[in-house]
């Protein structure tokens, strides 16, 4: 008897485990504010991105990907529980005057909380945003087994914070920190450094590679989320660069001013520490098992202290982050899986942030969520471009401006409607100007129609977000 059950327990282990090898690892790196036009692979000339230009060699390379939207916590929120802006929870930037619309709930599922339903670790470093220490928005309530940066977006401007958060507890550096902007952002930490010793992002980084090595047996998801390469806006206000970087590296002799020169150094670290990721995973031979996602969570800024110009991030795009044109949502997005993912492959699929919920879903053999936004893109992935699914329409919505904005993407047209619900909709035709330049609206009223009929369609009314002039 004793034998049997030796045998059967052994016989369930090979089952755990063969289990849990079918299961892809998913390692998912968010940057911050970082435009369509700022990598080598995507036109860039002056910042150097060789290692993320290399994940496009080696991988898939998206030209139509799309955030959750043009700013940070509505795009977050959208990425984490599968939702387009007209149904999710977090649709804009709340900041202190009301927290709570910008947390959250209980009934909110995450990406993460699926993940780890399918028996996967997960773990977030960098930043949040979408819950603050006690709240049910907080990543350990929201399917994240570990935490480690920051909780409130406001302390993720500063680089050398005064501290940071590791699961609930905080950790403090060695920085001395002018602090401001806590009563904007509803908690502490936002300001600028006066003694820079610690810097954030070299931490985070350490913090994402320790913690593969730590979980690399899987299936495990890693969300890094990074800061790079958003200004510190506090640092812009006093100080008049606020891109804040250790050192200029390659770019130190360069006949730029010091914005620029810190807002390609942050490109070029950044790209460095995703290298990093990848090989490491090379190393500890899990490589063919996990997917690697880079994207951007909006499009770029013009909050550091430079000229947006300068090194063209938009590239061929209008407008940048705040726009709900091209600029401000359509992102760098490229996948790295060798062995599944065919090296070289330029994908011009239509796909966004709400569709990481569905692709991780199925990757891990779980449910999607009902009520969600998304279509899974593995597929594309494993080279099925013929069977991939395409979304009827992409939708998005921002509150901020004079009456808000909404936008729709179905097909090759874009639709863009400013003041939301009730302002004209200007028409794009993207397989002939994806610079926005040219409205067709006039000639094609019947395409009109049907992007106003999406627009009344996605936009269920929420109580906390609503079109107008902002109070």
């Amino acid at each position: 008897m004793k034998a049997l059950r030796i045998l059967s327990l052994a016989g369930l282990c090979a089952v755990s485990c063969a289990v849990a090898e079918s299961k892809p690892n998913l390692v998912f790196i968010l940057a911050d504010d970082l435009g369509y036009g700022d990598l080598g692979c995507y036109g860039q000339k002056l910042i150097k991105t060789p290692r993320l230009d290399r994940m496009a060699a080696e991988g898939l390379r998206f030209t139509q990907f799309y955030a959750g939207d043009t700013v940070c916590a509505p795009s977050r929120s959208v990425l984490m529980t599968g939702q387009h802006m007209g149904h999710t929870w977090v649709r804009g930037n709340a900041g202190a005057k009301n927290l709570e619309v910008q947390t959250l709930r209980a009934e909110d599922r995450t990406v993460a909380e699926v993940l780890k339903g399918a028996g996967y670790r997960t773990a977030l470093i960098g930043k949040w945003g979408l819950g603050e220490l006690g709240s049910v928005g907080h990543p350990l309530k929201k399917g994240f087994d570990y935490f480690f940066g920051y909780l409130n977006q406001g302390h993720a401007h500063n680089y050398y914070p005064a501290f940071l958060w590791r699961n609930e507890e905080m950790v403090r550096l060695k920085n001395a920190v002018v602090p401001v902007g806590a009563e904007i952002y509803g908690a502490p930490g936002a300001g600028y450094a006066t003694n820079k010793v610690e810097y954030s992002h070299d931490l985070i980084a350490a913090e994402g590679l320790k913690w593969l090595r730590e979980n690399k047996d899987g299936p495990f998801f890693l969300y890094l989320a990074l800061t790079m390469p958003h200004a510190n806006n506090e640092a812009t206000r006093a100080l008049k660069n606020g891109q804040e970087v250790p050192d200029y590296g390659e770019y130190a002799g360069k006949d730029w001013p010091d914005p620029e020169k810190g807002q390609a150094a942050m490109i070029t670290r950044m790209d460095r520490d995703v290298g990093r990721v990848l090989d490491l995973l090379k190393e500890m031979g899990i490589a063919e098992k996990t997917l690697v996602m880079f994207c951007s969570d909006n499009g770029p800024h013009k909050e550091g202290g430079q000229n947006p110009e300068f090194f063209d991030p938009n590239g061929p795009l209008r407008g940048i982050k705040r726009d709900l044109y091209e600029g401000g949502i359509r992102v760098p997005a490229l996948a790295w899986w060798p062995g599944i993912v065919k090296p070289g492959t330029i994908s011009d699929h239509v796909g966004y942030f709400g569709d990481v919920m569905a692709t991780a879903a199925e990757m891990a053999g779980a449910a999607c969520p009902p009520g969600t936004d998304s279509i899974s893109f593995l597929p594309l992935l494993r080279g099925d471009a013929a069977g991939q699914q395409k979304h009827a329409y992409l939708y998005w919505e921002f509150y901020e401006g004079k009456g808000g904005s909404q936008a729709v993407r179905m097909g090759d047209w874009k639709g863009v409607r400013k003041p939301g619900l009730s302002g004209p909709i200007e028409l794009y035709d993207l397989s002939k100007d994806v610079g926005e330049e040219n409205d067709v609206a006039a000639g094609h009223p019947e395409i009109v129609a049907r992007i106003e009929a999406a627009m009344k369609e996605a936009h269920v009314p929420s109580p906390n977000w609503r079109f107008g002039p902002r109070r």
